[in-house]
């Protein structure tokens, strides 16, 4: 296929895409283990919006740059740049989504926040690096590094190397408790 005619699919494929909007499904059960975005559709259309874009057809990547944000179902991230890796065998597919320079997710309810931020579509993985927090009300976890599983809705967070942002290399969490009467 020709760079244009990988371009013009790009632009389609983005073009399709802007009917979606939506936030994060971060969600802690009753009781139970946090689940993340379990059943999310990582098949749905992706919407991209930033201030500048830059396609490489060679190497089968657009680089968004500028006020980026991104929604995919219930999925809404915003960054400051964004490297979209894609095949275009048999039709433009996107494999992957590198986002850097301070990475929000949100939701109606929750917000996450990261230096960088990778979506595998491929794996259904989606990790957050780097000083990253999960707020949810007035309750937060601190880490190094969180890892949400769409198939599980499992996430994990880690602690990361002492030292290295606001976690000193370890998990922390502040949870608000509901207010009970008596003592």
């Amino acid at each position: 296929m020709s760079r244009m005619g990988k371009f013009s699919n790009l632009v389609a494929a983005f073009a399709l895409a802007a009917t979606m909007a939506g936030g994060v499904a971060l969600a802690q059960t009753q009781g139970g283990p946090v689940s993340a975005l379990k059943g999310h559709d990582s098949n749905a259309p992706i919407d991209v919006a930033s201030d500048r874009i830059e396609v490489q057809d060679r190497a089968d990547r657009a680089i968004f740059a500028g006020n980026v944000k991104v929604r995919q179902a219930e999925l809404a991230l915003d960054t400051e740049r964004l490297t979209v890796a894609y095949t275009s065998a048999g039709g433009l597919q996107i494999d992957r989504l590198d986002a850097s320079g301070g990475v929000v997710v949100r939701s109606p309810s929750e917000t996450a926040r990261g230096d960088f931020g990778i979506y595998d579509l491929n794996r259904r993985l989606i990790t957050l690096i780097g000083s990253v927090q999960l707020q949810r009300g007035d309750s937060r976890i601190s880490g190094g590094r969180m890892t949400i599983d769409l198939d599980s809705g499992r996430a994990v967070v880690d602690g990361g190397p002492a030292g290295v942002g606001e976690s000193g290399g370890r998990v922390t969490g502040r949870f608000t408790v509901p207010q009970r009467r008596g003592g």
